[in-house]
């Protein structure tokens, strides 16, 4: 089975945690990553963390490409999603991680320039802007093969959620505030 082809859309603090995430995922690969930083400073950035500490492989940069662990990828710094090569490249995720693009309209840039889908890693600006919002362990399985745009909810309810629904399962819940 071919992997997943991934591109990330912002390489701040989530955009790298999401990076060295799906580094360790056999079904996915990325492909390309999105942001106004120039290449020196995302390899930087990416190599030193003062949470997870120093990458434990080997960054490099090369003109417009990362070298992570040997695998070129491809850096752009496009402030519009519609100039990005997402068609070209196979991409079939973008991980929308900037805080920026939290629309519908927005969001389907990406679609619009070629992805098939695209993860927003923030709540969406309304319910309306995605076609629906998860919390993996609580309600991942809901996701349909025609769902493009998907939340990741907000990091408060990625902590609640999983504990709420376990006291909920194991006691019920009747109401909460």
């Amino acid at each position: 089975m071919a992997k997943a082809k991934i591109a990330i859309n912002g390489f701040g603090r989530i955009g790298r945690l999401t990076f060295r995430a799906l580094l360790e995922k056999d079904e996915v690969e990325v492909i390309a990553i999105n942001d106004l930083t120039d290449s020196k400073t995302l390899a930087h950035l990416l190599k030193y963390d003062s949470v997870h500490r120093k990458f434990p492989g080997t960054i490099e940069v090369d003109g417009d490409y990362l070298i992570v662990n040997g695998k070129k990828i491809r850096i752009y710094a496009e402030k519009d999603p519609l100039n990005l090569p997402w068609k070209d490249l196979g991409i079939d995720v973008v991980v929308e991680s900037t805080g920026v693009f939290r629309n519908r309209e927005k969001m389907s840039k990406h679609l619009t320039a070629g992805a098939k889908k695209v993860t927003l890693s923030v709540p969406s600006d309304n319910a309306d802007d995605v076609d629906i919002t998860v919390v993996i362990g609580v309600n991942d399985h809901l996701i349909k093969p025609e769902h493009k745009l998907i939340s990741n909810a907000s990091c408060t309810t990625n902590c609640l959620a999983p504990v709420v629904k376990i006291l909920h399962e194991k006691f019920g819940i009747v109401k909460g505030l």
